[in-house]
């Protein structure tokens, strides 16, 4: 063999094997979250209640590991006088045993559902983009007759999870989407590193526990005497 062939042979060895050691396993991921408000409350007297505030902007960590992810509000958020306008759930994702536990805020009252792991159908294209330095894949999944959401997902970081409670695409989830756009999620810096993710779940209160068909029968009849409730849980369910 030409020993130019060799080298060249034995350079794209060295890249290829270079590509899946660069691949991240465990990691922390920031995301930002932009909700448009006038979308998610398009009732007049709803948007009396925002104070003249239409973009909502909210952050989360993910934390993640083969096994494990943990999605959170993070910490250092700057608290606004819409707060109450957007959900700030806390989700573990168990990806071996495909479980997860949701703790929902309901007026200050936590619900904590602990249920399997939400399968979706995913819809995978060819599209891409960069997110947060990442070379990404658009996926779509058909939440109903109406409504799609979009996600970005890079398999150079490969646990299958993302923000809430999303998974099941081949690697991480950077970025999430409603069709309209009314709320958008975005990771603006990832970290490689380990995070003492058995740690930061044990930190997590969780109290009484539902399946999610548990307390969406709760909630519906609490609905049969609170109109509103019915929009609460949607917005509640919503991802």
């Amino acid at each position: 063999m030409n020993p130019l062939i060799k080298i060249s042979f034995l350079i794209s060895i060295i890249f290829q094997f270079s590509a899946i050691y660069t691949q991240i396993t465990h990691g922390t991921i920031l995301y930002e979250r932009k909700t448009n408000l006038l979308k998610k409350f398009k009732d007049p007297k709803q948007q009396k209640w925002l104070r003249g505030e239409k973009m909502k902007m909210d952050r989360f960590n993910l934390y993640f590991t083969p096994k494990k992810s943990l999605f959170l509000p993070d910490e250092n958020a700057i608290p606004t006088k819409a707060d109450w306008a957007t959900s700030k759930n806390i989700v573990i994702q168990d990806l071996k045993k495909k479980e997860r536990i949701s703790i929902y805020n309901l007026f200050g009252e936590k619900k904590t559902v602990k249920d399997d792991l939400i399968e979706r159908k995913w819809k995978i294209t060819e599209r891409k983009r960069n997110i947060a330095g990442y070379s990404c894949r658009r996926a779509i999944w058909l939440k109903n007759d109406s409504t799609r959401i979009y996600a970005w997902y890079t398999d150079q970081i490969i646990p299958p999870t993302g923000p809430e409670t999303f998974n099941g695409l081949p690697g991480t989830i950077l970025g999430l989407a409603t069709e309209d756009g009314g709320v958008v999620y975005f990771a603006k810096k990832v970290e490689d590193k380990n995070p003492e993710i058995n740690e930061l779940i044990s930190k997590v209160k969780i109290k009484k526990t539902y399946t999610e068909y548990e307390l969406r029968q709760e909630l519906l009849e609490k609905s049969k005497s609170n109109p509103w409730m019915g929009k609460i849980m949607n917005y509640l369910f919503e991802w």
